[in-house]
């Protein structure tokens, strides 16, 4: 995995790298460069800071200046819009995460200049981490399923899965291939490079790239006849109504929301009405640990367990 971002870092920052230890290496979640500060290294959840001659390594200007020069060399326009989003994917679905100053035009956000911070995402998919639930997601059709879990514990890549999964069927359990509408507002899902998915999700995906949620989930909607719809982080009154608009179109929905527990979702004013209304057949509780994707419990819509495992 680190061998794909290597092109978008100096030889120095490049040769750190591949000095770190093979565990930290292989588990590699984050890649942190702050102007001026010591560059940093996420894996297994923990922070590592590459040394030379045994100190750590601060990043230079002319680091952040490289690293610019070497993401700018896709479409200018392209490149522009995503500087407006924060973020740019790269070849491999890696998400390069942008800091600095944000230009504004009548209150909204134009661009960012004066970049001084990069977080460089490593995208890993998980094939096959949402095998073992199936069988409560799906009872001779898909259920309408929210998985809720706090920051990094796996609800993308489940997300991910369950999206391959329904687009290519799984003709051992009788599951036939459904068509999957993804939209995949801040490109986690497929990571998508001009609108070409880079990870893998099966046969039957449609995927809007940059949407906004509410507005995709309509366009989708009307425009590709999805079976299922996937979109992550809901949170919006706007998303809500979209939701039930899916659901009164006949389509299902998988999606995420961040929280530790159905309680945590519940009391979030927009998502209230989604959980009173029971909308959700299964709620699956996630739980951060050094692995994604570990749930904690699956409740019913009625929010009775049906797997409890903490």
């Amino acid at each position: 995995m680190l061998r794909d971002i290597a092109f978008i870092l100096p030889e120095n920052i490049q040769r750190m790298i591949n000095h770190l230890d093979a565990y930290v290496a292989e588990n590699v979640e984050e890649v942190r460069l702050r102007v001026g500060r010591p560059l940093e290294v996420i894996s297994g959840g923990r922070p590592h800071y590459p040394q030379i001659k045994n100190q750590s390594y601060l990043v230079r200007a002319e680091d952040a200046k490289y690293l610019l020069n070497q993401l700018s060399q896709y479409s200018m326009y392209a490149f522009e819009e995503e500087l407006r989003r924060g973020f740019i994917t790269i070849k491999g679905g890696h998400r390069v995460g942008l800091a600095g100053k944000v230009v504004l035009d009548r209150g909204q956000v134009k661009t960012l200049r004066d970049i001084s911070s990069f977080n460089i995402r490593i995208a890993r998919q998980t094939i096959g981490v949402a095998e073992g639930i199936i069988s409560h997601l799906y009872d001779h059709r898909w259920l309408n399923t929210i998985f809720i879990g706090p920051p990094q514990s796996g609800k993308t890549t489940m997300l991910r899965d369950v999206a391959r999964l329904i687009s290519n069927g799984m003709p051992r359990r009788n599951i036939p291939p459904l068509k999957v509408g993804i939209v995949d507002e801040r490109s986690e899902i497929a990571a998508s490079m001009k609108g070409i998915p880079q990870l893998e999700l099966g046969s039957r995906v449609d995927v809007l790239d940059g949407c906004p949620k509410a507005e995709g989930m309509m366009m989708l909607i009307r425009s590709m006849s999805p079976d299922v719809l996937i979109v992550d982080e809901i949170g919006r009154e706007e998303d809500v109504v979209a939701v039930q608009e899916a659901l009164h179109a006949g389509v299902k929905v998988m999606t995420t929301a961040h929280g530790f527990s159905v309680e945590d979702v519940e009391r979030r004013p927009a998502l209230r009405t989604l959980m009173e209304l029971g909308v959700f057949e299964r709620c699956i509780e996630l739980t951060r640990t050094t692995h994604a994707g570990v749930i904690r419990r699956i409740r019913n819509q009625d929010r009775k367990d049906v797997v409890k495992v903490t």
